[in-house]
């Protein structure tokens, strides 16, 4: 999808990246919550196939030689720069912020096998590359690390107005005392075929940190640690599609994925084996939030509700033909193994299995501020170690099972359901 297609279906205004260089994505393996594994590698590069490189601008391979392209395409207006191959460029020189110039037209980096941007460890601190308002920076076949900053964006810094495009790429190792240890959004950037991961950030964002537009498709997020949302933190609008999130850890809230407000969609996508304190896969805060044929498994809360997903009252989440499935939230005080819901909450096709919580409802919590709403679901093998093996149903909370399309709540510990769920074996 272009970023033209998503600000258009999502209501939010802008307009998609100048100098977008790569094609039409393949097509997809359809099954359930699988990225487009046949054609990445394990971190998300594209094997085969077309590739993103066009003929442009040798670069040599010296840091020097860069931050001067960079300097001229920006006075030209623009320019597609070719690295060198088998090369690291090894910056040392702080530039307002980052180790190279800020970019403030349309410019593509191509790499190749083996080429790095990298600050080292021994120099002072600063994040690689900034895009500036009129900045459309494209990435291809390039690997981005070391950054290190005090503020937003360890890797990247996407200010208000600049746009990036991340093509078979990666991102890792990078470091921001504020918000994305990897990549700092407040524009337009699509991350495509690539892996961004083993970042940190001090607030939110330990991967990608959002507040605008974001669209992620067939790439892995994994690895990387922030206080708030472990690998991505959102506001605004975002879609992320045939993608992985795993393996983050978050100190607070939102070990995988946090959606603060706006409009977020994850369709096709694995949110696996994050970890926190609390809401271990998936927190909705406020918005509208869809998981679709996808699978939510094996993520963990530790101290809080919502091992899987936990929601507030001013959120709305829809899951469709899903996997919510082994998800825990151990502690005795704890609720909600799978789901933790306070909003609006609609399950339809979806299997939740396996899931466990220390006190109440091991498959669903449903507070007394949730409407949830479950049409040919299954809620099967679930524990709670108090009640609510299957759903827990706060008192003023509404459960609707819709058995007569299929709905069935079975074979939890327990029992089945606690609290007002009409239709439900007890």
């Amino acid at each position: 999808m272009t970023g033209l297609a998503l600000t258009t279906s999502l209501g939010i205004g802008g307009a998609p990246a100048i100098g977008t260089v790569d094609g039409t994505l393949a097509a997809a393996d359809d099954r359930p919550g699988n990225p487009d594994h046949a054609s990445t590698d394990n971190k998300g590069h594209k094997g085969k196939g077309k590739q993103d490189r066009h003929k442009g601008t040798p670069v040599p391979c010296s840091a020097d030689a860069l931050v001067a392209a960079i300097t001229l395409a920006n006075a030209r207006g623009g320019a597609a720069l070719d690295l060198a191959r088998d090369c690291t460029y090894l910056l040392t020189a702080n530039i307002d912020g980052a180790g190279l110039p800020a970019i403030t037209t349309p410019i593509i980096l191509n790499g190749g096998t083996h080429t790095t941007i990298k600050r080292p460890a021994a120099t002072d601190q600063f994040r690689i590359l900034t895009v500036d308002t009129g900045g459309d920076l494209t990435i291809n076949h390039l690997t981005i690390t070391g950054g290190h900053t005090t503020s937003n964006g360890g890797a990247v810094l996407v200010n208000a107005g600049g746009a990036l495009t991340a093509n078979r790429s990666t991102i890792t190792r990078n470091i921001a005392g504020a918000a994305g240890g990897g990549i700092s959004n407040f524009g337009i950037t699509r991350i495509k075929h690539s892996t961004v991961d083993r970042n940190t950030a001090g607030s939110s964002g330990g991967g990608v940190v959002s507040t605008a537009v974001l669209e992620v498709s067939k790439s892995h997020i994994s690895a990387n640690t922030a206080d708030l949302g472990g690998g991505v933190s959102t506001e605004g609008a975002a879609r992320i599609e045939y993608s992985a999130i795993a393996a983050n850890h978050a100190q607070s809230l939102a070990g995988g994925l946090i959606m603060e407000s706006g409009v977020g969609i994850v369709t096709d996508a694995r949110i696996m084996d994050n970890t926190t304190t609390g809401s271990g896969g998936i927190f909705v805060g406020s918005g509208q939030f869809t998981l679709r044929r996808s699978t939510l498994a094996g993520n963990t809360s530790t101290e809080n509700d919502g091992g899987g997903l936990r929601s507030n009252p001013d959120a709305s989440v829809v899951i469709e033909d899903s996997l919510v499935k082994n998800n825990t939230a151990p502690a005795a005080t704890a609720d909600g193994g799978g789901i933790y819901s306070a909003g609006s909450l609609v399950l339809r096709r979806t299997k939740i299995i396996g899931n466990q919580a220390g006190d109440e409802g091991g498959g669903i919590n449903n507070e007394s501020t949730s409407t949830a709403a479950l049409f040919a679901t299954k809620v099967v093998k679930n524990i709670a170690g108090v009640q609510g093996g299957g759903i827990f149903n706060e008192p003023n909370g509404t459960v609707e099972l819709n058995t007569a399309t299929g709905t069935t709540v079975v074979k939890n510990r327990p029992d089945n359901c606690s609290g007002d769920v009409p239709g439900c074996a007890g």
